[in-house]
């Protein structure tokens, strides 16, 4: 009986498979498949400044030391703001009340002496004049004094003005004119001196120039500077506002924390919470009294220096413009007339200039808060009366055919025109000194106020951010 080959049995595990007979060695089977590792995990991807930022807030929201973190970050916020806003704004006040002082007062008083000198020196030109070919030495000097102080407060007055302003175009404008007009004055007096009657002509030429040229452009200057003036003084009264809210606010939040602290401790004092309130509560209280002083400092020098200034100033003015239309009305002896042709042109303007004089010294005398100003005033206000009694002796025997006569009672140095002109000028310069002085001494005290004030601001800032962290700082240390 034949069997079936028997099938090879398995080979054991870790033994060599058997040779087959022949002595050929077999080929090894194939080896299984070897599952493919499995891939590593990746780790998730990091999470966003969103997230992380919200995460933050999360704990912060929801645990105590989260919440002192925020509390001390917007304390010492609001408490720096409010250093760095005061010490800026007080800082821009404190230049303005400074540009007052030091240069927008002092321009439009410069100004004004451009117009006086300007007028005087056609008044005195008029008066030297009138006294013939041998002019009187004091009235040259005069002449010659008041050309070179228009001159060099146009220099100066050059020299402070950015070139692109109004000021800067009249200033120009000055500098043309002034030379064609002293050209003109020598002519008159060359030909006055040779007794031709075409110095007179010279000289009405002279006074047309300054009258329509000169004189306007210097009335244009002083009101640019005297519109400069007020607008520094509005920016340094001008209160600050955001300070002032900041330092409420920053206020309010400290008393609020210490308040939240003394509920959840019990404990009365943070010691640097309360440093922080101190110095938030000095800063606000220098700042509301700082600037309370310097409002009403520079108040009162606009109200009783500045306003007195512009009306003397405008009565000076009108003095000299009345002074040398009385002075032309005699050189020209009715040639030069008005519009209309009924009346005499410069007769016309000096009772012109006389009103507007009068006016000015009765709005000078109630501007006037003490009798150091008020005396000035009222003595130039009885001059001005007798001026105008003289005026009509003057007129009287010029109309009757007295023209010496006349002249003397205009160029005398004795009950003269002149003489009372002289004294309502000199009236008018010791009440324009004494408020000149009033003026600068309330602005200073003004200005004097603010110092100071934006480095202490500051200092007091820093002082009460750190204050504020220590004191929450010294709280999230119990956490630890």
């Amino acid at each position: 009986m034949t069997y079936p080959p028997n099938a090879p049995a398995a080979a054991a595990p870790g033994t060599a498979p058997a040779r087959p007979s022949g002595g050929v060695p077999a080929q090894p089977s194939p080896l299984p498949t070897q599952p493919s590792p499995a891939p590593a995990a990746v780790p998730p991807a990091g999470r966003g400044a969103w997230d992380e930022g919200r995460e933050w807030l999360r704990k912060a929201a929801t645990t105590e030391p989260g919440r002192l973190r925020v509390l001390g970050a917007v304390l010492a916020l609001l408490v720096v703001a409010f250093g760095t806003v005061t010490a800026f704004e007080v800082a821009d006040r404190a230049a303005s009340a400074d540009d007052v002082v030091s240069r927008s007062q002092p321009l439009s008083a410069d100004a004004a002496d451009i117009y006086r000198s300007l007028a005087d020196a056609d008044t005195a030109a008029a008066s030297a004049f009138l006294a013939g070919a041998e002019e009187p030495p004091d009235v040259l000097k005069r002449y010659a004094d008041d050309i070179t102080t228009a001159s060099r407060l146009l220099v100066k007055a050059a020299a402070s003005t950015e070139g692109s302003t109004e000021s800067a175009r009249e200033i120009a404008t000055l500098n043309e004119f002034l030379p064609r007009y002293t050209g003109l004055i020598e002519r008159a007096r060359a030909a006055n001196r040779q007794g031709l009657p075409l110095g007179g002509a010279y000289l009405r030429y002279a006074n047309q120039q300054m009258t329509t040229e000169l004189l306007p452009a210097a009335e244009r200057l002083y009101e640019a500077e005297t519109a400069r003036l007020d607008r520094d003084e509005e920016d340094a009264r001008e209160w600050p506002l955001l300070s002032l809210a900041l330092g409420i606010v920053a206020l309010a939040a400290l008393l609020w924390a210490q308040r939240r602290d003394y509920a959840r401790t019990n404990r009365v004092f943070n010691h640097g919470l309360l440093a922080a309130t101190a110095a938030s509560v000095i800063m606000l209280l220098w700042l509301a009294a700082g600037h309370t002083v310097a409002r009403a400092g520079l108040s009162e020098a606009r109200e009783h220096g500045q306003s007195s200034l512009q009306v003397l100033n405008t009565a000076r003015i009108n003095s000299l413009k009345a002074r040398a239309n009385e002075n032309l009305a005699m050189v020209s002896r009715g040639a030069v007339l008005t519009d209309d042709g009924k009346n005499d042109k410069y007769e016309t303007d000096y009772a012109t200039g006389m009103r507007a004089l009068t006016d000015a010294l009765a709005r000078a005398r109630e501007l006037a808060d003490d009798d150091a100003g008020r005396d000035p005033v009222s003595e130039a206000a009885d001059r001005t009366a007798e001026w105008r009694q003289r005026h009509t002796v003057v007129r009287e025997k010029d109309d009757a055919g007295d023209f010496e006569g006349a002249l003397a009672r205009v160029i005398g140095s004795k009950e003269s025109t002149g003489q009372s002109f002289d004294q309502v000028d000199a009236a008018l310069e010791k009440a324009l000194e004494h408020e000149q002085r009033e003026f600068t001494r309330a602005a200073d005290g003004g200005r004097g106020a603010l110092t100071g004030l934006p480095l202490g601001a500051a200092a007091l800032g820093v002082l009460g951010a750190a204050g504020a962290i220590l004191g929450i700082n010294r709280r999230l240390s119990e956490y630890r």
